[in-house]
């Protein structure tokens, strides 16, 4: 192409790091771009839960705006922040390798969940977080928690919270990997679907684009997204309710664990599938079934009321 690639991204400094990432892979490959900002209702609305103003599409729709606009070329995103569905026109064409999927407790004081006294403060806006701890740790309190990394840190260390919930891959992307007081294995704290995977989006049509992106693409890691995105789909999920859902890929073989709760941790069902790489969307989707059979939409239809 004669003219740089421009590459919609939020402004927040995560979102920043990530559409810096595929410029710097474009870079590598002697291909121009350009960041083109924009600004989302997401990150604008940060006095409200998520759950109540729309989900985590607030994040995305106005980079997919601008595609749809011709005011960008292709836009960056992280996976667990895309709608199961393809916007008209557009579509998640290529996914970067997978970082660091894991949650992270980060705390001034206590070293564990377990460490934590009844009554202790736990700051996190994820339904799917809450109704984990909810679930091991009942004596905790769990309360909202919004805005961008530096903004949730800043809360801590002011002291309105004994610890927060962040994702590891957020804090390791922009330097702060001293600030996980522990990385929380899947046992504690099950990952969202698609967790710590960067993707790029793009129109249909564009097909000088869609060339260009062919060799950013991790295949593993898409098999993993497609798996966890399969699980979301099935169920009809969004953050409105605690869902979660994480692949594992060892050679041919691949193995989901999924979660659906209740976001007072009251009740929470669990259930694994595993089978070909070959077959992530069908692993997914069986794993969705099995826990509908268990009783998620009841489940899902009681954390929406």
């Amino acid at each position: 192409m004669s003219k740089p690639l421009r590459i919609a991204t939020r402004k927040s400094p995560l979102a920043l790091w990530q559409a810096e990432e595929v410029q710097r892979l474009l870079g590598d490959r002697n291909i121009e771009s350009t960041l083109v900002p924009m600004s989302t209702r997401g990150d604008e609305i940060l006095d409200k839960p998520l759950a109540k103003i729309g989900g985590k599409g607030l994040f995305i729709k106005e980079l997919q705006r601008g595609l749809l606009e011709g005011k960008a070329d292709l836009a960056v995103h992280s996976m667990k922040d895309v709608p199961a569905d393809d916007a008209p026109g557009l579509h998640v064409t290529k996914i970067l390798s997978r970082g660091n999927p894991y949650d992270a407790l980060v705390s001034n004081n206590y070293s564990s969940l377990q460490d934590l006294p009844a009554g202790a403060k736990v700051g996190t806006c994820s339904l799917r977080r809450r109704c984990q701890i909810l679930e091991k740790f009942p004596h905790l309190v769990t309360i909202d928690l919004r805005g961008n990394v530096g903004t949730r840190l800043g809360k801590l260390d002011n002291g309105d919270f004994d610890a927060i919930i962040l994702a590891s891959a957020g804090l390791i992307r922009l330097g702060l990997h001293d600030r996980i007081t522990l990385q929380l294995d899947i046992e504690t704290m099950l990952p969202a679907c698609a967790q710590g995977a960067i993707g790029i989006e793009c129109r249909l049509d564009d097909t000088d684009v869609n060339r260009i992106l062919a060799n950013l693409h991790d295949e593993e890691t898409a098999v993993q997204v497609r798996c966890e995105r399969a699980l979301n789909a099935k169920l009809g999920g969004s953050c409105q309710t605690p869902i979660a859902g994480f692949s594992t890929l060892r050679g041919d073989q691949l193995e989901l664990r999924a979660l659906v709760g209740h976001p007072s941790g009251n009740k929470v069902l669990r259930a694994t599938e595993s089978g070909h790489r070959d077959d992530a969307v069908e692993i997914g989707t069986r794993a969705a079934q099995s826990l509908i059979d268990a009783g998620a939409d009841q489940l899902i239809a009681s954390s929406l009321s």
